[in-house]
């Protein structure tokens, strides 16, 4: 079929701005693929979860267009079509553009990595939008020269504005063609980090649970560098990729290398053991988190025991006792943690291993405290450090940010608990604020990740917030929060619910005075 020049022109230039513009609103969408570790079953999981944000937006950015560029089109009609198709360009890029803008209101809480991943993901998107509005250009165009109608012709390309609506899939679709070098390239990028690790001389120590972990291997870290050279993965870094680009940067010449171990699914602590080959491991402890990915807490600790059977020691929290194996160092059996006091400005405890029992003090909050840095110390005595030497150090240790940190501002005591999101993290932060001066307030959107028992899980909550001043945000988890505040006898006038984070901050900005104390407990993550 034969298509006039200008109409060819048209189809071109408009693909490449048409796919430019659908590219720059699917970012966000690629941020969130990012943070759902580029799984489509999991963003899709997000996307049709009842009540999505994004997803209304995207059709009501849809239902916009296709309105406008339908009126412009007729409004313009006297003009003939070519001219009338061209100028219902103009409220397309404009709404389009007027919606990035207001996107910048809600920032994502988890800004994209800009990996190298990432980027291509993008390019790969926008050349795959681009070829697909070019298809669609000239399949509208020769549909409209098939049925000769002036009215279908007027009308022809209103279908693009449907294009928002289908932006999931075609980002997915990227994904899925550039799994084809991904896979094979981060095979390739880890196979050098686990080379290099083989060659090195350095202890190797893993550290997973279903919570605690970064915590336990920042308090190692600090304690083990008042005497070796220590290299640790930072912040969350508990994947494979994680782990080799911390090789990368880092490399592996040191006396101990600490990688932190995380895992979702079966089999991905045996991934992480063939990658690092640790020398040593720490399971810091067992609950319910991500039972909505194993199915079970039996899954949870078959799977996190598997690093008790590759390491050749093993030291456990008390609620690891399921994962021990004949090389393991079990809280509670060979060392033990007692008589914890907990104050508003720290905690100490005893720490008794071997017959010998020695006093610990850290500026270090809550009672999940005693049990990290214990088996920071258990591994830091293993490796070859007195007591002593560990007790000293602990004076010294410093929070991990965002996970029961203090901060005193403008005379408010904050307790930024943001990055916790298990039932046990939560109570021990609650039974904290209670610690604190002033009016106790907490702000939560509750917890996730918890499968079948989220529902209870967030009842129990919920029943330990009551004598509390509660703001809980959003609305995919606070109903059972609310429930369980309410049929433990909590006050209903003393909760509210707000739908952002920023609501709820406005109200702690007028409410609260100098010498009250505020925990935020969990923050959600864009996928929830």
């Amino acid at each position: 079929m034969n298509f006039p020049q200008q109409t060819i022109l048209m189809i071109l230039f408009g693909a490449v701005l048409a796919g430019f513009a659908c590219a720059a609103v699917a970012l966000r969408l690629a941020a969130l693929l990012q943070q759902s570790g580029y799984r489509a079953r999991r963003f899709f999981k997000w996307y049709f979860s009842k009540g999505n944000i994004q997803r209304k937006r995207l059709s009501l950015l849809s239902l916009s267009l296709v309105l406008l560029t339908a009126l412009f089109d007729l409004c313009f009609s006297f003009l003939g079509h070519f001219i009338a198709c061209l100028l219902s360009a103009a409220p397309f890029f404009g709404l389009i553009i007027l919606y990035l803008w207001s996107e910048k209101r809600y920032a994502l809480k988890v800004r994209p990595k800009r990996s190298a991943r990432f980027v291509r993901l993008a390019l790969a998107h926008y050349i795959l939008l681009t070829a697909l509005c070019a298809g669609l250009g000239f399949g509208l165009g020769a549909a409209a020269i098939a049925v000769g109608s002036e009215w279908f012709s007027l009308f022809a390309y209103v279908p693009f504005a449907l294009l928002p609506m289908a932006l999931p899939f075609t980002l997915v679709c990227a994904s899925g063609l550039m799994a084809v070098y991904e896979i094979p390239h981060n095979r390739r990028f880890i196979g050098r980090a686990k080379r290099a690790l083989a060659k090195s001389r350095c202890v190797k120590v893993g550290i997973t649970g279903s919570f605690g972990k970064t915590s336990v291997k920042h308090y190692a870290e600090q304690l083990l560098s008042a005497k070796y050279t220590v290299i640790a993965t930072p912040q969350s870094y508990n994947t494979p990729m994680g782990i080799a680009k911390t090789v990368k940067e880092r490399g592996a010449d040191c006396d101990v290398f600490l990688a932190e171990m995380g895992a979702r699914y079966t089999g991905d602590i045996r991934t992480l053991c063939d990658l690092v080959r640790p020398d040593y491991g720490v399971i810091v402890g067992i609950c319910a988190q991500h039972v909505e990915t194993f199915g079970s807490l039996a899954a949870i600790a078959k799977e996190k025991g598997v690093l008790a059977q590759r390491a050749k020691k093993c030291i456990l929290g008390a609620s690891a006792a399921e994962c021990a194996a004949e090389n393991s160092l079990l809280e509670g059996r060979e060392f033990a943690v007692g008589n914890i006091s907990l104050t508003a400005e720290g905690t100490s405890f005893d720490l008794t291993a071997d017959g010998e029992r020695i006093r610990f003090e850290t500026k270090l909050l809550g009672r999940h405290a005693a049990e990290d840095v214990a088996l920071a110390a258990a591994l830091c005595r293993e490796l070859g450090m007195s007591m002593e030497e560990i007790a000293a150090g602990a004076k010294e240790l410093t929070p991990v940010p965002h996970r029961l940190e203090k901060i005193e501002k403008n005379g408010l005591t904050i307790l930024d608990d943001a990055y916790n999101s298990n039932i046990e993290g939560a109570k021990n932060a609650l039974e904290t604020l209670r610690l604190m001066p002033g009016r106790q307030v907490v702000v939560t959107p509750g917890l996730v990740e918890l499968g079948e028992i989220e529902e209870k899980t967030n009842a129990e909550l919920g029943a330990a917030l009551v004598g509390l001043d509660v703001i809980l945000v959003g609305e995919t988890l606070v109903l059972p929060v609310k429930r369980g505040y309410l049929e433990a006898g909590g006050e209903a006038e003393r909760l509210r619910i707000v739908p952002t984070l920023r609501a709820a901050q406005e109200i702690l900005s007028s409410d609260l005075r100098a010498g009250d104390s505020v925990l935020f407990l969990n923050d959600l993550p864009d996928l929830y």
